[in-house]
């Protein structure tokens, strides 16, 4: 492939609830520190959730983040480091050339139940509706944010693709420039779901939201004593260029895209299907050019859902069953789930092992469900391999929607 299709990433910007960059991210992520804490939401009261401590005034006015959302600050403070990440100087480049791709699990709802609060209190008289409703509820709101806080001219949208949205954004991002339509991509994924009280009413409804008296051990994926999702916001957006770019201009290099997939169970609303599943990792690997083994780590999608969590143990048996240096983790036992953040934000988590060689491990995982038993779960502490060359994130979501990146340690 030449270096005008193959495509690196050269900044990363983020914003987890243990960590606001990635070094202090990675740094707690080694260290086993959580960032799941107690909330308070409107209707509910105490929840568990994960909380992001970003200084959105960094880069935004007290007004901007007035008229504008939760998850466009987010996205806005992502991107901006993303770029600095990336040592882009956003007034020497041409900013028509510049896509912003960010993936979404669900965008307005937090908005749209503040503003029928707001008007309880003056008996539903819609005169006291917010003019700031309608933008700040459109779906491509958190990319559109970025343009306007960034003055970026080219193309901007948003992906809604449940939980798969933070790898289908780079996913977009990667094909956009490798079809010539810009030169630069800011691409990701972005959440605000602890802010809506709906969220965590439906995953209760459904007996799938986590509870335990310490909650850093809330999030327990594949552990026997598991009991739902831990609901988190956040985000993580790349700098993604080609790679004859990025060395023109002697770029760092975090990693390079090799492989990607994208596909649908066509099986129920919430329930995985692990042959779909297992069907989509397999894609990302042929068009890689890779065999199972190949790959060192394996970050899962694992929401410490009862049926959610065996089901993809299901997929990756499928495809990974009896391979013995494949090393198995998971970021959600750290921050919950982070939703349309979650695939960017864990794949970082594990990007800086392509230098460190280390594999952070996965916490709260006390007893092991038997039909979670899979090869090399990483627990405890960090473990160091002889190398790392690949590194492969899975993120799946409702309505059965698959995705799968595998990302190579740069070589010339």
């Amino acid at each position: 492939m030449s270096s005008e299709q193959r495509i690196v990433i050269t900044g990363v910007g983020l914003t987890a609830p243990n960590g606001n960059d990635l070094n202090e991210f990675r740094k707690n992520l080694l260290a086993g520190k959580s960032g799941v804490q107690k909330f308070e939401t409107r209707y509910m009261g105490e929840v568990l959730a994960g909380v992001c401590d970003f200084d959105a005034l960094k880069y935004q006015k007290k007004k901007e983040l007035r008229r504008g959302t939760r998850a466009g600050s987010i996205a806005i403070y992502c991107c901006r480091e993303a770029a600095i990440d990336a040592g882009i100087n956003m007034e020497s480049v041409d900013r028509s050339r510049v896509g912003v791709y960010l993936g979404v699990t669900e965008h307005g709802n937090v908005e749209t139940e503040n503003e029928v609060y707001n008007i309880s209190k003056y008996d539903y008289d819609t005169k006291f509706w917010s003019h700031h409703h309608n933008p700040r509820t459109v779906a491509n709101n958190p990319a559109g944010e970025v343009t306007l806080n960034m003055k970026i001219t080219g193309p901007h949208y948003t992906i809604g693709a449940a939980c798969a949205a933070g790898n289908m954004g780079v996913i977009q991002g990667l094909q956009m420039l490798r079809l010539g339509e810009v030169d630069l991509a800011l691409a990701g994924g972005v959440s605000e779901s602890i802010h809506t009280f709906g969220i965590f009413a439906s995953f209760n409804s459904e007996g799938a939201l986590a509870s335990h008296e310490d909650p850093t051990k809330a999030s327990r994926p594949f552990d026997k004593n598991r009991n739902g999702i831990v609901c988190s916001e956040g985000g993580g957006v790349y700098t993604l260029e080609r790679l004859s770019d990025a060395q023109k201009r002697s770029a760092k290099i975090h990693g390079e895209i090799v492989g990607y997939a994208t596909n649908s169970d066509a099986f129920d609303f919430i329930l995985p299907e692990p042959e779909r599943q297992a069907e989509c990792m397999r894609l990302a690997l042929e068009r890689a050019g890779l065999k199972p083994s190949d790959i060192n780590i394996l970050n899962a999608h694992a929401t410490a859902t009862q049926l959610g969590d065996i089901q993809e143990c299901k997929a990756l048996r499928k495809v990974f069953g009896g391979e013995k240096a494949v090393w198995i983790n998971n970021t959600k036992s750290f921050i919950g789930h982070t939703m349309g953040a979650a695939g960017t934000l864990e794949l970082s988590g594990n990007l800086p092992a392509f230098e460190d060689r280390l594999v952070h491990p996965t916490i709260n995982l006390d007893e092991l469900d038997p039909e979670c038993s899979l090869e090399n779960i990483v627990t405890g502490e960090p473990r160091r391999l002889d190398r790392v060359d690949y590194i492969m994130n899975n993120s799946f979501g409702m309505f059965g929607i698959n995705s799968v990146l595998i990302v190579k340690r740069f070589q010339n």
